[in-house]
């Protein structure tokens, strides 16, 4: 009988992470990062959900594709003038997230630098679920989840756990659920909440777990002057701020025009649009690329439900607006390949199509 040795299950325990010289950065790391998590929520996250939430079917959309709009936006302006103004409103009502994602992504780099890798389960069925629970509670739109996930997978995080934590900020955060099951039929929100479900269950089919990096044995204890180590802390914190900044603004910048010209160019919906399969699923390939602010999926569509959209079209929107955008899947693809990108905005789009034509089998459109 032979024996296999695997060399691969174990990863060195002793690193430079856990050696006293690194101590002081990673403390350092875990404080920004826990400040920067408690201001965001306190301050601006939370009591802006929970006063979306109190508003009940008052819930009021400013912009086309934003809660706030900097710049008023007249269908008798010029297609390029309400192109930019409602980019600009986009970009005005993410600010809030923005301030949160850098910071916290840059801490995280900081904190993940040299030779301390990232914890990941064993199992892909851990990584999925741990990322749906780290994600749920952040409070952040895809589009401002995308920075602190690309801080992570450059530090070699899980992917599958990453991409997670993406879908489940803007989709299972508890208020918006709970504005789902408030605005709508009991049906309408259940599917809001089923085809998310679907997506995360389906992703490690959709995405290749990242190998698992080795950690470096560093057992140097030689200690720099405080004031050196403080130096060399702030210095690295803000160079990867800056990498994060200069990773992250090109997208989001294209993601506004892109979402504006998409919002702007396509006709209007109307009350009386005939439903058909081809109109359903061309909607859900729509809403899985319109990059929307977070909890604006569950806000707009109700407005436009409110409206008399047809129930098929305002499910396909309600459950393929959240958990994707064409920012975090260009990002995705520029991290993990074009084809890991393209399978779960495919897969998002088939989901939201599904649950529009399952729709079409409600009583009276569930009306």
């Amino acid at each position: 009988m032979s024996t296999v040795i695997n060399t691969t299950l174990r990863t060195p325990t002793v690193s430079a992470a856990t050696t006293p010289s690194r101590r002081l950065e990673i403390t350092l790391s875990i404080v920004i990062a826990l400040a920067v998590v408690l201001i965001f929520w306190t301050q601006q996250r939370y009591p802006a959900l929970l006063k979306r939430l109190h508003a009940g079917t008052g819930v009021k959309v400013q912009g086309v594709i934003s809660f706030d709009a900097l710049m008023k936006v007249t269908p008798d302006m010029p297609a390029t003038t309400r192109i930019f103004r409602t980019s600009v409103n986009w970009i005005y009502t993410n600010r809030f997230g923005m301030y949160f994602a850098l910071p916290f992504g840059a801490a995280m780099m900081t904190l993940l630098a040299g030779s301390m890798a990232p914890r990941r389960f064993a199992s892909t069925a851990g990584n999925v679920f741990c990322g749906v629970v780290a994600g749920s509670p952040l409070g952040v739109c895809t589009n401002c989840a995308t920075p602190v996930a690309q801080s992570l997978l450059v530090s070699g995080a899980s992917t599958r756990l990453t991409v997670a934590a993406m879908i489940s900020s803007p989709s299972f955060n508890p208020i918006v659920l709970t504005m789902a099951f408030v605005l709508f039929p009991l049906p309408v929100a259940l599917l809001r909440l089923i085809v998310p479900g679907l997506l995360v269950a389906v992703l490690p089919l959709l995405i290749a777990e990242n190998p698992r990096k080795l950690i470096g044995l560093n057992l140097s204890h030689e200690q720099k002057p405080l004031g050196k180590r403080l130096l060399a802390f702030f210095t690295a914190y803000f160079r990867n701020l800056l990498r994060l900044t200069l990773l992250t603004l090109p997208w989001m910048i294209l993601a506004a025009v892109l979402g504006a010209m998409a919002a702007e160019l396509i006709p209007a919906y109307g009350t009386h649009v005939p439903v058909s399969m081809l109109g359903v699923i061309a909607v859900a390939i729509f809403g899985t690329f319109l990059p929307v602010p977070m909890a604006l999926d569950v806000a707009l569509a109700y407005v436009l439900y409110h409206a008399g959209v047809p129930t098929p079209y305002v499910v396909a929107l309600l459950c393929t607006l959240g958990p994707a955008s064409i920012y975090s899947l260009s990002a995705i693809g520029q991290q993990l390949g074009r084809r890991a990108s393209l399978q779960l905005a495919g897969a998002l789009a088939l989901l939201g199509s599904v649950a529009g034509i399952v729709s079409m089998s409600f009583p009276d459109f569930v009306r």
